[in-house]
């Protein structure tokens, strides 16, 4: 049999992956220092399609030349949620010792699913933390996620499992003596219609309630669903709130929701991914009033908090709710009075992951490097952006605000006259496809009312008021080129 001499995965030459590792922290560095002299966007070239498209390697590659494929074919070409002028969808900028803290993290490599580790004690620290700013008691217990997607979808399961009525976990749903229903606005994640689905409810059985003219669920209306549903024999167990919808960023009622929940015996969940974290801000602590009155928040570090992608988190009010929906040990994973299987916190048992990386460390040391009274600036300095913009898009007769700015988002189109909304909504698309493909900014979008406009969505550190300026003055002049070439003037 043939013979091989022990191997391992470190490098041969200490002091040589040391230089490249300092080239590294310098260049990235100074990637960011310079963020603003690049593209907001530009379109990832054929040549790194096709280098990213190519066999796995069998052989070795020198790391310096690694790197090297890096520099040259995935760096430039970002998504651009660093650059002061990324406003999309809601993906939040991260911080220099925020891409350090990664490293740190994947240095020590720990899995957070359980054991005796400091790495539990710093995540348990972060949960602590934000139950105390957002006003639930002592016990409740929380987790960390990859996002407010994953946390929505566990605490639907929570919700599901702690007001069925009977045993889910050992009998499952077909041994419900009634459907299973829920409640949300027309306007809620998609998460939501995925967690019916994934958790066998069903999305026919996700109820979405109509909202008002800002966006906001109409709580009459839900209150007669809940009524009808039960007179129909079903089985209503959970309402879902929005502390900022996606669309909008418009802030549902939540302590009115708060006050049905508790008449109705329902679960009060709120989704508070877009703007939860605006409770830190004693300005806009007074809008989210109800939250702290919620069964279960779930909400994001990575958004609104600028933490590095993945960071999101569940807080659930009775932490026998929460463990109840997914605590289980095999006998590899008991725990143990002393040594590294040791420790009270098993985190596995709050969501179903097993493996879980250190999410915690970039949180931790992002929030203690500038603390909160400078983050609750931070959120108070993008509502005002967001006000200059909305003043900017009202005093610009070719553009036009199509939903109110209750935070941190703001909805508006360009329009041209004669043209009806069809036609609005193929030059607004291409306004957009030319700000993205120009690399001047990247708002992205929303339909609103079948009518298709730029969606800015704000929470980017890095922004000033002259990105605002430069978004609105290209928006109408590309608006204008295009309805010239239209034949509108």
């Amino acid at each position: 049999m043939e013979e091989f001499s022990a191997m391992n995965l470190d490098p041969t030459d200490w002091q040589a992956m040391r230089d490249l590792g300092h080239r590294m922290v310098d260049d990235m560095m100074g990637y960011l220092e310079t963020v603003r002299d690049r593209p907001a966007w530009k379109p990832v070239p054929e040549s790194t399609k096709s280098l990213l498209d190519q066999d796995p390697p069998l052989g070795p590659t020198p790391a310096e030349e690694v790197y090297a494929d890096f520099v040259d074919h995935v760096l430039p070409y970002p998504l651009g949620n660093i650059h002061p002028r990324f406003w999309g969808w809601v993906i939040g900028t991260g911080t220099p010792l925020g891409a350090l803290a990664e490293m740190l993290a994947a240095t020590m490599n720990p899995n957070v699913g359980g054991g005796d580790h400091a790495a539990n004690y710093v995540e348990r620290q972060v949960i602590e933390w934000f139950k105390t700013l957002f006003g639930l008691p002592p016990g409740a217990s929380g987790v960390l996620t990859s996002g407010a997607s994953m946390a929505n979808i566990l605490a639907i399961a929570v919700a599901r499992n702690a007001r069925a009525g009977f045993d889910i976990r050992h009998q499952g749903l077909g041994a419900a003596p009634r459907k299973l229903v829920f409640y949300a606005s027309v306007e809620a994640h998609s998460c939501v219609k995925k967690a019916a689905e994934l958790l066998g409810i069903g999305s026919d059985n996700l109820r979405l309630i109509p909202v008002n003219d800002r966006f906001e669920i109409e709580i009459g209306d839900l209150k007669a669903a809940v009524t009808h549903d039960r007179s129909e024999g079903l089985e209503p167990f959970a309402v879902i709130g929005n502390a900022g919808t996606v669309n909008t960023g418009a802030l549902d009622d939540l302590a009115g929701l708060a006050d049905l929940c508790e008449a109705e015996n329902l679960w009060f969940h709120v989704d508070g991914a877009i703007g939860a974290v605006a409770a830190i801000s004693p300005a806009q602590k007074p809008l989210l009033r109800g939250m702290e009155r919620a069964d279960s928040i779930a909400f994001d570090f990575h958004k609104w908090l600028y933490v590095p992608y993945e960071a999101g988190c569940l807080l659930v009010r009775r932490e026998p709710d929460h463990s109840g929906a997914f605590a289980t040990r095999a006998s590899y994973l008991a725990s143990h009075d002393r040594g590294a299987a040791g420790g009270e916190i098993w985190y596995s048992d709050y969501g179903v992951e097993l493996s879980r990386g250190f999410r915690a460390l970039k949180i931790w040391m992002s929030l203690r490097e500038h603390g909160l009274e400078k983050y609750a600036r931070m959120i108070e300095q993008n509502v005002a952006q967001c006000r200059h913009l909305e003043r900017l898009v009202n005093d610009a007769p070719d553009l036009e605000l199509l939903a109110p700015v209750a935070l941190n988002i703001v909805c508006f189109r360009y329009r041209a006259p004669g043209l009806d909304d069809e036609a609005l909504n193929g030059l607004n698309r291409e306004i957009l496809m030319r700000l993205h493909e120009s690399g001047i900014a990247v708002p992205t979008y929303a339909t609103l009312g079948g009518r298709y406009v730029l969606r800015v969505a704000h929470t980017n550190h890095r922004s000033e008021d002259r990105d605002f300026d430069l978004l609105v003055a290209e928006t109408r002049r590309i608006g204008a080129e295009l309805a010239a070439s239209r034949g509108v003037s």
